[in-house]
């Protein structure tokens, strides 16, 4: 594995209306820590009930993971709470990823909040491009992600739903959804 001062940190960003933006992002989670890499995962949105994932996470030391959110705000009664919160959390995030403790972080349903308006794209596209440690690895999950983060990212995908089990009555499930 390359040391860090070797190492190019990507930014990845995975947007749009279509499912698999995570699921992709904890594919590169424990691929990174299959490598022996220290991974931290930070979720902006998802609340306190556990996902495969993270069930998952628990049995590698190398991932550390934050469900910090107030669970799903998208038809929210206290903006301001939800605003809060996404400050919050995203202040912790810039602290991890100064910390230099790890190789790849992971911000999990970030671009929700900048579409929201809860945390402004310039802003997190200025602290990629000014602060971000050049090792680190960084991947920024949601929709609407903002055009200013897009611009910042190497590498952005967008997923595009052509259809999905919800619309013919199929609720989410373990083990495919969570």
């Amino acid at each position: 594995m390359k040391t860090r001062e070797r190492r190019q940190g990507v930014v990845l960003v995975h947007t749009g209306e279509g499912k698999g933006k995570s699921s992709s992002a904890f594919g590169m989670v424990f691929r990174a820590a299959g490598w022996g890499m220290k991974v931290c995962v930070i979720q902006f949105i998802k609340g306190q009930w556990q996902t495969g994932e993270q069930k998952a996470a628990e049995r590698f030391d190398n991932i550390e993971w934050h469900a910090l959110g107030d669970g799903f705000t998208w038809n929210t009664k206290n903006p301001e709470q939800d605003i809060k919160t996404s400050r919050e959390i995203w202040e912790f995030s810039k602290q991890k990823m100064l910390s230099g403790e790890f190789d790849l972080v992971l911000l999990d349903e970030i671009n929700y909040c900048c579409g929201y308006g809860w945390i402004g794209g310039r802003e997190i596209a200025d602290f990629i491009r000014n602060d971000k440690p050049a090792w680190l690895h960084l991947v920024l999950t949601g929709r609407n992600a903002a055009q200013e983060v897009i611009e910042a990212a190497h590498t952005v995908t967008e997923m595009t739903r052509i259809k999905h089990a919800f619309e013919t009555g199929i609720k989410a499930e373990q083990g495919v959804e969570f």
